[in-house]
């Protein structure tokens, strides 16, 4: 088995993209007006319009405000990924902080209120975990 992508559901597809352009520093590529993704390495987020929703059918889990879901992604330096980052968002959940854990992580939403985690290991602990 292969874990092969996370997918984001908005209502607005183009704002989202856009976003996740800017964030991750790459071009989607476009399916159709309401299916896009977005490379990087060997993982893939794909982000598709509540449109995409009717082909799945009519009993689909709708997310609450008791759980949550942070796609994390490992960058070379959390503190210069926030300088480019406070830019192109006003929902900074935490600046830049090392973790008890050994990674430096900064904590911030898309525009639908998804998580993100961007984190540099700094521990030597967290260093050789990702070496």
């Amino acid at each position: 088995m292969k874990f092969q992508s996370n997918r984001i559901i908005t209502s607005d597809i183009r704002r989202s993209v856009a976003f996740y352009e800017k964030a991750l520093a790459v071009d989607a590529h476009w399916f159709t007006a309401d299916f896009a993704e977005l490379s990087i390495n060997a993982f893939t987020l794909a982000i598709g319009s509540t449109q995409t929703l009717q082909l799945f059918g009519d009993d689909l889990p709708i997310h609450s405000d008791k759980s949550a879901i942070i796609m994390e992604f490992r960058v070379g330096d959390v503190d210069e990924e926030y300088l480019r980052i406070k830019d192109i968002t006003e929902k900074i959940i935490q600046k830049p902080t090392t973790m008890p854990w050994g990674n430096r992580s900064l904590l911030f939403c898309d525009p639908d209120g998804n998580l993100l985690n961007f984190f540099t290991p700094v521990s030597p602990a967290a260093i050789q975990k990702f070496s």
